[in-house]
């Protein structure tokens, strides 16, 4: 098998160096989330952008694993992971923009320009160089050389900025304007969010709890528990209305959901778009996931259930923040979780959000697409003008 496996990486390899020789195309953006897997996070909200607001016409190509699951607006091109022409895309591309690491199989050419946007606007799980006992020797090696090749990296606040620096090996420039993601959440509401709610075949007059925990190390499932009616009757009697709990789990689980959860609930698991359910939902609940920092600009309760608080923090991923000094409700048990929605206090909820927020100094304010793709602009055409002014 690794005599198959080398042959096929030569062979990669000789077509890259052969497509590298080629002209880039000056317009030509290329454009993937979680390794091909998704059409989704900071890359999708991007694209919509450039589709909406973009004067110039640019040539956006999404690559995908399995391109013809995916079903994207009439301008983009979609071309298969790996593929013969996938590597003449990605080497023939002006701009290359991901949410996360990309491999040995991108060899950044001298006038290429490689946006980083990562994949959270800020995290409460140690990453990179600061969780370097965690991940695989394969995964740093990988994530050393694609430092090294990135242009820009985009910051949703300063402590993220702050972050960046201490653990990704890079030292160039860090976009300080939001999460092309998390302009979504600061926009006004109520046909889009009936949009939403249909495309998921729930009634727009639904309130939402949306419950959205992280991956276990070892598979652990026991952490799941919640109770959820009695969590929905607390709800509607401090809340009013008539609510429904939506449950996404990690894409880890994604196979084993409709086994781990009741049926009383609605499953979103397999939806990708976790923004699009953040925007809809009336309350979060999750545990460590950075999830949590997103649906915080919406000013919505965010309710941390963690009941196994030293067991994680022990076993799995060191954290940025200890839990106390985040403006989240924190909550050990079934029995406390309820109690703390009974004792909800919008005012002092709202008051700690805007004390972390100058804390941690946020850079959300809706405009991160915005600024993101005039900046793009700038990279594609700047060149193409000044030579045109050059001529005149």
């Amino acid at each position: 098998m690794m005599v198959v496996d080398r042959l096929k990486e030569w062979v990669a390899m000789s077509i890259i160096f052969v497509f590298n020789l080629l002209p880039i195309k000056k317009n030509k953006i290329i454009i993937f989330s979680y390794y091909g897997s998704q059409y989704g996070c900071n890359p999708k909200y991007i694209t919509a952008y450039l589709l909406d607001h973009a004067e110039e016409q640019f040539d956006l190509v999404w690559a995908f694993n399995e391109p013809d699951k995916h079903l994207l607006p009439k301008q983009i091109r979609k071309v298969k992971m790996m593929s013969f022409n996938y590597f003449y895309e990605l080497c023939t591309a002006k701009v290359i923009i991901t949410n996360y690491r990309t491999t040995k199989f991108f060899h950044k050419r001298k006038k290429q320009y490689y946006i980083q946007t990562w994949h959270s606007s800020l995290r409460l799980k140690k990453i990179e160089k600061d969780a370097i006992e965690d991940l695989t020797e394969e995964y740093l090696n990988m994530a050393q050389k694609d430092s090294l090749k990135c242009d820009l990296l985009l910051s949703g606040c300063r402590k993220s900025t702050e972050i960046f620096n201490q653990s990704f090996w890079y030292d160039g420039e860090i976009f300080e304007h939001g999460t092309p993601r998390n302009d979504l959440l600061l926009q006004p509401g109520k046909p889009k969010r009936a949009q939403f709610m249909e495309k998921i075949n729930l009634s727009p007059k639904k309130k939402v709890i949306l419950y959205a925990p992280t991956f276990r190390k070892h598979n652990h499932r026991s952490f799941y528990n919640l109770d959820f009616k009695k969590i929905v009757n607390a709800v509607e009697r401090k809340f009013g209305g008539s609510w429904v709990f939506m449950v996404k789990l990690h894409p880890h689980l994604k196979g084993q959901s409709t086994k781990l959860l009741p049926g009383h609930v609605h499953d979103v698991t397999r939806y990708d778009d976790i923004q699009e359910l953040l925007f809809i939902a009336d309350l979060l609940i999750t545990d460590y996931s950075s999830l949590m920092f997103d649906f915080s600009i919406t000013k919505r309760p965010c309710l941390l259930y963690v009941p196994d608080l030293t067991r994680y923090t022990n076993g799995e991923r060191g954290l940025y923040f200890d839990l106390e000094e985040l403006p989240f409700i924190n909550a050990y048990s079934n029995g406390q979780l309820i109690n703390e929605i009974k004792n909800f206090d919008k005012q002092s909820y709202e008051q700690n959000l805007n004390e972390f927020f100058t804390k941690i100094v946020s850079y959300e304010s809706g405009q991160a697409r915005k600024k993101l793709v005039e900046r793009i602009k700038e990279i594609c055409f700047e060149e193409q003008r000044s030579k045109l002014n050059e001529a005149i």
